[in-house]
């Protein structure tokens, strides 16, 4: 059995993280955005990474003496006496684990070494890596510091589903735990999800967010990700280098040794230099954490409890003016909630913002007292294909920030159905809904060059296949412009049109291209005469007596 004194003592850091987080609640009827009873704003709402390590343990029943959040989910604190202090003398190695027990509960990073479960690898791949970040300590305390705003969350996620603690780690090595990470793959986000497979696991990305940044849907979807790969390959190891390298490539590797008589395991596949060092650069950070002082790596202290609150919101609001009332910088802010891709928060697609425990009450209570509006910003949905200048005058806004914020590069139209972001009118008080929040996208295409009308008189020869290729354009467009088959030719002195870009020099100058047959240079046809295909001007009476023909010569 455990000595009072130090049950006391487990019980009291419990007590106050369980209290901060029962004390952050506030009272009130929640609504959800469906209708169904659910949080409503100013009510911060504990999450998976705010239920504390008694909800971790509920198969073991509550620590006597501390504060719980109620077994229901609500908000109200529950009081769990303590036993009576007579009790029998602890024996030697009660007192032993009880104190490992209580360091993991004041200590995340003991925490995380009691849940290791991997098999080990010791090789030469392992031991560079331990080199590798032992001789950058500065990296390796920025990587702990910033681990440390996510590691409990992640850990809570972990134990939920009883895996092996070392996959807590895995960010440091895909991201060094940045949510804002972006690879030259375009692989995003604190556990690297490309594109496509963060859609497979549910990831929305759009023009207003990335869940593939967000700190709870990424960590949901990577846990998912690996569970399946492990129920794949039944190799913790394995399922590693699927998660970076993918699951077919590694299925394939393990068949070509299977059909050459060799191990399958993971150090036995032949695979690209990133996945051969993959594990073992995991291996080396799970060393690194169990005995920082072999390395002489000091890891920074880390609380056992949650470091941030969700809080929901139900109204459209700016990011800069969350950060605010929340009382935080707009990069502390960003760092907990990565996935806005602008400077709005929709509150039909992100219902809820992560703020740290001691500024969650402060933004609730700022957000009661505000007084105007929320969002400066808003969606709005094209009707038409548009040039920016006209979708600009649309909205109201100037075109130079029009574009800016919508990144839209020069020359380029705004197709139809496409998502801006425009200034919100000051009248207006209806928030974006839910379908334009989720499906949010823009779509450009270069605007068409204006061309001009340039009349020819055909040679002896021409063609359309030999005029199109003169003035580099296609024979399509030649047969269309003069109503004739791409095949065919023309009579001496038949007026043929070509249309040419008006605004580039070879469009003033009428010059075509280079053909075999000696050619003058085309030019712009003066008032009252016309240009010849092979770019000799006739005279207005010549111009006047020649016939028009749209015959062919076949």
């Amino acid at each position: 059995m455990t000595p009072p004194t130090t049950s006391l003592r487990r019980c009291s850091a419990i007590a106050a993280a369980a209290l901060a987080a029962v004390l952050a609640g506030c009272a009130g009827t929640p609504v959800a955005q469906n209708g169904e009873a659910g949080p409503t704003v100013g009510t911060p709402v504990a999450t998976a990474s705010s239920t504390l390590a008694a909800t971790r343990r509920a198969a073991e029943g509550p620590v006597p003496g501390a504060v719980i959040l109620s077994r229901d989910g609500s908000a109200q604190p529950e009081l769990v006496p303590a036993p009576p202090l007579e009790s029998d003398p602890a024996t030697a190695s009660d007192v032993t684990h009880a104190d490992a027990a209580a360091a993991a509960q004041a200590d995340l990073w003991a925490r995380v070494r009691g849940g290791f479960s991997m098999a080990e690898l010791d090789d030469d791949y392992v031991h560079k890596w331990e080199q590798w970040y032992a001789t950058r300590p500065d990296y390796v305390a920025r990587m702990t510091e910033r681990g440390g705003r996510y590691l409990f969350h992640v850990m809570e996620e972990v134990e939920r589903r009883g895996l092996p603690t070392e996959l807590a780690l895995l960010p440091f090595v895909e991201s060094a735990f940045n949510p804002q990470a972006l690879s030259t793959a375009r692989a995003a986000g604190m556990w690297q999800f490309m594109p496509t497979t963060g859609r497979d696991f549910e990831l929305k990305q759009n023009l207003f967010r990335d869940d593939r940044r967000d700190v709870l849907a990424s960590t949901r979807a990577a846990l998912d990700y690996l569970q399946r790969l492990y129920s794949q390959f039944g190799d913790w190891h394995l399922a590693l280098a699927a998660y970076n390298w993918g699951q077919g490539n590694v299925q394939r590797a393990i068949a070509r040794n299977m059909k050459a008589g060799l191990p399958t395991d993971y150090a036995s596949l032949r695979m690209p230099v990133e996945t051969r060092n993959y594990v073992p650069k995991l291996q080396a950070v799970k060393n690194l954490i169990t005995h920082p002082e072999a390395f002489s790596i000091s890891l920074p202290a880390l609380q056992n409890h949650p470091f941030f609150l969700s809080v929901p919101i139900d109204r459209d609001i700016d990011v800069a003016l969350a950060a605010r009332l929340a009382g935080l910088s707009l990069e502390e802010f960003q760092a907990l909630n990565p996935q806005m891709n602008k400077p709005v928060i929709l509150a039909a697609a992100t219902p809820r913002v992560l703020l740290p425990y001691d500024n969650a009450n402060e933004f609730v209570q700022r957000l009661k007292e505000h007084r105007g509006p929320l969002a400066s910003w808003t969606a709005w949905v094209a009707p038409r294909t548009l040039k920016p200048a006209e979708a600009a005058k649309q909205v109201g806004m100037p075109e130079a920030q029009l574009r800016e914020v919508n990144r839209i590069p020069p020359r380029m139209l705004v197709k139809v159905g496409s998502t801006l972001l425009v200034l919100r009118a000051a009248h207006a008080t209806r928030d974006v809904d839910e379908h334009v929040a989720e499906n949010a996208m823009m779509v450009l295409a270069p605007e068409a060059k204006p061309m001009r009308k340039l009349t020819l008189k055909a040679g002896r020869g021409d063609t359309v296949a030999s005029v199109a290729k003169r003035y580099k354009v296609s024979a399509a467009q030649v047969a269309q412009w003069n109503d004739v088959g791409p095949r065919a030719s023309f009579k001496p002195g038949q007026k043929v049109v070509v249309m040419v870009a008006a605004a580039s020099p070879s469009s003033r100058s009428a010059k075509p291209a280079p053909s075999k047959r000696p050619a003058a240079k085309a030019a712009a046809p003066a008032k009252g005469k016309t240009v010849s295909a092979k770019g000799k001007a006739s005279a207005p009476k010549a111009q006047a007596t020649a016939k028009s023909s749209k015959k062919t010569v076949r």
